[in-house]
């Protein structure tokens, strides 16, 4: 039998030789050969001795796990890769810090069942599972991720969806964990069905690092599952231009064209994206695959993480350099989850100069000064709004 034709990347074929095509598009061989040990990662590439400590020193702290379609993407002569830095660990990983701590969106506390964070008044986090294609050095669900923290069986996620079903406040479910794009569509089929079956559910999101780390998974036939539960949006997470791939770019506009949305939440991580340039060309490539760029985060205070933390200053000063300088639709939400449990807040740059007898007075992104006249009149009741209130319906139409 001849070999098949292989139309593998450059890097794919360089580091993974013997696959052939149809097996580098096949994202189970993808997880089958995913480099997860010290000793794989020491045949593939020249580690760093903070990168061969950190592998020693996190090995019962968190997994490693990376997909050898992400592997490729490292630039195996430059220790400051951001796709090298989001996947393999190093020395400073392994030491937690004044301030961190094990669960730091207090989630825990709000999780009456395994399967289940609810901790917004209209809305659930759903864990679906807790293992992923590739294991982010960046993580803040470690505690979960890291294996062995709660079963989410079969029978967890019945709990969780009698919850939903128990809750008529919830109207919006995340689906999380763990990656949801590793369960088969079967899985996914008995997951989203039962929760689009209850009235109360207004939109299921799910939040996937898949179209960045395994873009093969995204097959036509999950994108027609997805589509069948609309209003149905995908959350993914590009955290640098380098990962915008074709293989990327074509999961991507796989799930739009099947009429799923797709937006992103990138994290800001010192010395990987830490910089406005690469924040407005990662929201321009976003954008051209029509991904829209919703939220900036700062980085979350879980444990081990303090050396790609940014200063609060430095998010704030990109939204700065982005603002006025690119379209609207470019410039994320810049948020922060409070530590422990306080939800998310999001900031701005302040633009107001000073509240002055002739209205207020602004600044614009070039530092001029404008004033806005404000209006004499300050009552903003809205006399209809009762009226509508009782005449609309009382159940969402779908």
């Amino acid at each position: 039998m001849t070999t098949p034709e292989r139309h593998l990347t450059e890097p794919g074929q360089r580091t993974f030789p013997d696959a052939t095509a149809a097996e580098w598009s096949d994202w189970r061989w993808q997880m089958r050969h995913s480099v997860r040990t010290l000793a794989q990662l020491e045949q593939l590439l020249e580690l760093t001795p903070e990168e061969r400590a950190g592998c020693v020193e996190t090995a019962e702290i968190f997994r490693m796990g990376i997909s050898p379609y992400y592997f490729s993407l490292i630039d195996r002569e430059h220790p400051f890769c951001p796709v090298r830095m989001q996947a393999i660990p190093t020395k400073a990983e392994a030491r937690v810090r004044p301030g961190e701590l094990l669960d730091p969106l207090g989630e825990d506390k709000t999780r009456p069942v395994p399967a289940i964070v609810h901790k917004y008044p209209d809305r659930v986090l759903f864990l679906a599972l807790d293992t992923c294609s590739v294991y982010c050095r960046h993580c803040t669900r470690r505690r979960i991720t890291k294996g062995g923290e709660a079963e989410l069986n079969k029978e967890e996620l019945r709990r969780g969806i009698e919850y939903v079903r128990a809750h008529p406040e919830v109207r919006d479910v995340l689906i999380s964990g763990g990656d949801p794009f590793l369960l088969s569509e079967q899985r996914l089929e008995e997951l989203l069905a039962p929760l689009r079956e209850i009235p109360h559910v207004e939109m299921i999101r799910i939040g996937t690092r898949v179209p960045v780390c395994l873009p093969m998974r995204v097959t036509d036939a999950l994108a027609r599952t997805l589509r069948k539960h609309a209003p149905l949006f995908v959350v993914t997470h590009f955290n640098h231009p380098k990962e915008i791939t074709p293989e990327a770019r074509e999961a991507c506009e796989r799930l739009v064209d099947h009429g799923v949305p797709v937006e992103n939440q990138a994290v800001l991580m010192r010395r990987v994206n830490s910089d406005a340039r690469i924040i407005k060309e990662l929201s321009h490539a976003l954008l051209r695959m029509r991904v829209r760029p919703y939220y900036l985060h700062q980085m979350d205070v879980a444990q081990g993480l303090e050396h790609l933390r940014t200063p609060i200053s430095k998010g704030v000063e990109i939204l700065e350099q982005l603002r006025g300088h690119t379209t609207g639709l470019a410039v994320p939400h810049l948020a922060v989850d409070l530590p422990g449990g306080g939800g998310k807040v999001t900031l701005q740059p302040e633009y107001v100069v000073e509240h002055a007898s002739e209205g207020t007075v602004f600044r614009n992104f070039k530092g001029e000064r404008y004033v806005y006249p404000e209006p004499e009149e300050t009552d903003c009741t809205c006399p209809y709004d009762s009226v509508w209130m009782s005449q609309r319906p009382r159940t969402p139409s779908r």
